[in-house]
Formats: C-alpha cells, structure tokens, sequence
C-alpha cells in the first residue's frame, strides 16, 4: 500500500477524470474518503472543481481535514488541482471561505475588466520558474487547460513553480517540499497533463531530491 497513488474521494466533479488521467500512466489509483488510506498512502492527489465552501465541507464531513495536513505536514508526495491548490491556501475571498491553511495566501476573484472574460476558462501558457522533476520534458509556455473564476496569491515567492497571465500574472503551479499543486487540468490537458501526472507518479516512486526553489530567476 504504501507505494499506491490515494486520490481522495469527496465527490469532486473531476473525479473520475484526474484517477483516469492517473491509471493511464500506470499508476493504478485508489479512490478512497477512508482516512487510514490517506496515511498509508504513497502519494496523495486531490482533486476538486466547484465552490470553496463546498468544498471545505464535503472534507469535514468524511473527517478528512486533519488526515490531509498530518499527510502534508509530514512531506510526503502530495498533488492538488484546481480546488486541490485552492483549498491549501489561508482562506478565498469566494464566500469568505477558510481553508486548510497550509500554505499562505488567499484566493481572490480575477477583477472586471474590458475584454476579460470570467471564468477563465480555456487553454492558457504556463511558465516555469526554475526546473521541477514534474515539469520535466514540458517546455515552458507549454499550454494547459483551466476552468476559474478565481486564482491563488501567495506573499511567498518561493513557492511560485509556474505562472499563467490572464489579466493579471498569477501562481498556477506551487510547489514546497514534496508538496505540488496546479491551477490547471492536467487531465484535461492532452499529452503535456499526462505528463505532468507520469512525472509526479515517478517523482513520489523514486524519491528524488526536492529541488530548490531559490534556483528560480
């Protein structure tokens, strides 16, 4: 078990999509709510599309918040998309939800402005900040597939692994530790996303070194 990809099971609408998009690179998930699968996991991805606030109460509910940050706490390999890096941050401004808290920041509303169409929905460039073992044999500038109405701030440059401009220039990919989290669809994202989910499954297999992100530019 403990070399089996856990993604936790919450009723997140990109579900079944995100463990598809993982057996498809052979890393054969289980898609679980039980909290001892999360602790004997041999890495973790949460998914999640939809409302902050749904979000955080479908994970209370299944007892599963305490679970996740003793996971992370311990650094162990872990991958959020979408609401799975959304949820990590202090709180979003959708609804004033808090959430997990585990890394600093909060998510904010892409504000109005002529010609900007929210959601931001569609396919969007993505750049590296420094090399990553998940971005490995993706070129930045690589494009990737999003669905949001609202997008991570960290006061925390370091976390910053990729950056995405819709309006503004926002973190669509962080990363500290074992830690990854993406903005994007990686499963919705055709051969670059399943990439990124062959890269993360081998990266978490092989314990590589965690890079460093004062490499960053």
């Amino acid at each position: 078990m403990r070399d089996r990809v856990v993604v936790i099971d919450y009723d997140a609408g990109n579900l079944r999509s995100v463990a598809r998009a993982l057996d498809f690179v052979g890393a054969s998930p289980l898609v679980s709510a039980e909290p001892a699968d999360i602790a004997a996991a041999g890495a973790l991805v949460l998914p999640g599309v939809g409302a902050a606030a749904d979000t955080m109460r479908n994970l209370r509910e299944r007892g599963l918040i305490e679970p996740i940050r003793e996971y992370i706490a311990a650094d162990r390999p872990f991958l959020g998309v979408c609401m799975g890096l959304q949820t990590l941050l202090e709180r979003s401004e959708e609804g004033g939800q808090e959430c997990l808290g585990i890394l600093p920041g909060v998510v904010r509303r892409f504000p109005a402005q002529p010609g900007l169409k929210v959601p931001h929905m569609g396919w969007n460039t993505i750049e590296w900040r420094y090399p990553h073992p998940v971005t490995e044999g993706i070129p930045s500038g690589s494009y990737f597939y999003f669905v949001h109405s609202y997008h991570p701030t960290t006061p925390d440059a370091s976390l910053v692994l990729g950056e995405t401009e819709y309006g503004l220039r926002f973190p669509s990919v962080l990363a500290r530790g074992y830690l990854v989290a993406t903005q994007c669809h990686p499963e919705k994202s055709g051969r670059d996303g399943l990439r990124f989910y062959a890269n993360f499954v081998r990266w978490a297999r092989d314990g590589a070194p965690v890079p460093a992100a004062a490499a960053a530019p």
